[in-house]
């Protein structure tokens, strides 16, 4: 008895699950009268034909490999493939694997003729896709002539009338509101933050940030439709002013270019936490009256948790040049430069020490090659045996991949580094790069708004007997405070105190 899997698809949302159920229920008629056994069914829903970009049916083609099943029954053969050459491909594949394609509801005789046969019927269908594909696209450029709507999903701030699309005036009013807010020079965030506040949300939640930028750059507004080349003036009513749409383009085209990017560099990112709420203190971009954009960082607690937390904003430009000359000054000291360095020394030795994995290796290294030597002495003394080839042989392999360890577990081994080399490496590094200071001596910044605490990673631990062991000491020299204008925005500093935790 022959066996053989189903394969059955539909390729588009018109078409539902009875098309599915027709064509399993076809096929299977057709393997009782010719006493055929279904072993599987591989469904494709919504895929059209036109290419092989289809899940079930790329695993079908894998499957058959198995040579478990004689035959595909499909419905008919476009089911199986409109496009001719991919279809001949997949055949010959199955065809290898000793599989053939059948079609329930076209006749084809197992004969010259029918091969013949077979060819015209996947001509005509990809002859058919390729036409009707033609015909919609027809279709929908005739209904755009005519103002009518093409279906699909309608932009925020429009509604049909009939056919027609008009302008929902209750959601027009908040598309002008984002684009004349986005042109003042009020960031994204903010201005989602001030629709929800007054209850104004996108399907039930406020507005993504994705969902508002779609919304800025899509030309819609403007009255503009356009496919390709085609371009119509009159689908679409427009909603916002032209002038406005063009500034708004303006701003997100040099945030495209990269002066954004190149303002922002937020260096205590991750690094900072609000002393009051304990929430990560995050960057932030304004625009003052006169268009200058200035950066701040400020609690996300306050700001996107709206918790009521009573952190200040800070400046960025100022808190960071704090952060880095206060822990650049502390790092700088001699006693600090002298417990540091000979920490180094002593962790550089430490790490050639514990290397024992390459210590292993070169053992090894050395007991391989006395074997290797011992099997060469054999064979000049004339003892040759398929044994000691093959020893020989697996000796040199292991020969190769013990050489390959060594040279992976040598580049791990730090390079020996003099003491004044070290100390010199130290003693510019921080100061050349920042970042550097930032990521590696600094574990954590405690921001509160009349004090700042950096707490330090500490490079050894402390002893009963270290000066330091209470755990935070007081920097004395007094630094600036931040001080806030009367209408609350960050003014500068005046005096702060630093409280650093080695």
């Amino acid at each position: 008895m022959k066996t053989a899997v189903i394969y059955a698809r539909y390729s588009c949302d018109n078409q539902s699950e009875q098309s599915i159920e027709g064509q399993i229920r076809v096929c299977q008629d057709y393997a009782q009268r010719n006493n055929i056994v279904i072993l599987n069914t591989y469904i494709d829903r919504t895929m059209t034909g036109t290419n092989d970009l289809r899940p079930d049916f790329k695993k079908m083609i894998q499957d058959s490999s198995r040579k478990e099943w004689d035959y595909v029954l499909v419905y008919k053969l476009d089911r199986f493939s409109r496009n001719k050459f991919e279809s001949t491909i997949h055949k010959k594949t199955l065809k290898d694997n000793g599989v053939k394609v059948l079609s329930a509801m076209e006749n084809i005789p197992d004969t010259p003729e029918g091969i013949i046969l077979e060819s015209l019927l996947e001509g005509m269908n990809q002859y058919f896709s390729a036409e009707l594909s033609q015909k919609v696209k027809r279709g929908m450029h005739e209904t755009r002539l005519k103002g009518f709507w093409q279906g699909g999903t309608l932009r925020y701030g429009y509604k049909l009338d009939g056919r027609k699309i008009v302008i929902d005036e209750e959601q027009a009013e908040v598309v002008r509101y984002i684009f004349n807010e986005y042109a003042k020079g009020v960031v994204l965030r903010e201005i989602i933050i001030t629709l929800t506040e007054h209850g104004v949300l996108h399907k039930g939640k406020p507005f993504a940030m994705n969902t508002v930028y779609s919304m800025l750059r899509n030309e819609k507004y403007l009255g503009i439709y356009q496919n390709g080349e085609e371009v119509i003036d009159y689908l679409y009513p427009q909603i916002v002013p032209n002038e406005v749409f063009e500034k708004v383009r303006k701003i997100i085209n040099s945030n495209k270019n990269g002066k954004k990017s190149l303002a922002v560099n937020y260096l205590l990112r991750n690094k900072m936490k609000c002393g009051y709420c304990g929430e990560s203190l995050i960057g932030e971009c304004g625009t003052s009256k006169n268009g200058e954009r200035k950066f701040y960082y400020k609690c996300r607690g306050r700001k996107a948790l709206r918790n009521g937390c009573k952190q200040q904003p800070l400046r960025k430009d100022l808190l960071e040049n704090l952060i880095v000359d206060t822990v650049m000054e502390e790092l700088c000291k001699p006693a600090q430069i002298d417990k540091i360095v000979k920490y180094l020394v002593k962790s550089q030795d430490s790490l050639q020490e514990r290397n024992s994995a390459l210590s292993i290796l070169e053992k090894e290294q050395r007991q391989v090659e006395n074997s290797i030597n011992n099997v060469l002495s054999a064979i000049e003394r004339g003892i040759i045996t398929n044994g000691t080839s093959k020893r020989l042989k697996e000796l040199e392999t292991r020969q190769e991949e013990i050489e390959r360890l060594i040279l992976i577990e040598r580049s791990k081994t730090v390079i020996k580094l003099s003491e004044k080399d070290i100390r010199a490496f130290y003693e510019t590094a921080f100061e050349l790069e920042p970042l550097m200071l930032i990521n590696y001596a600094i574990k954590q910044i405690k921001v509160y708004n009349d004090c700042i605490e950096i707490e330090l990673n500490t490079p050894t631990p402390k002893s009963p007997d270290d000066d330091n062991n209470q755990g935070f000491f007081f920097y004395n020299n007094l630094v600036k405070k931040p001080i806030y204008s009367a209408n609350g925005k960050f003014a500068g500093f005046e005096k702060i105190r630093i409280r650093i935790k080695i």
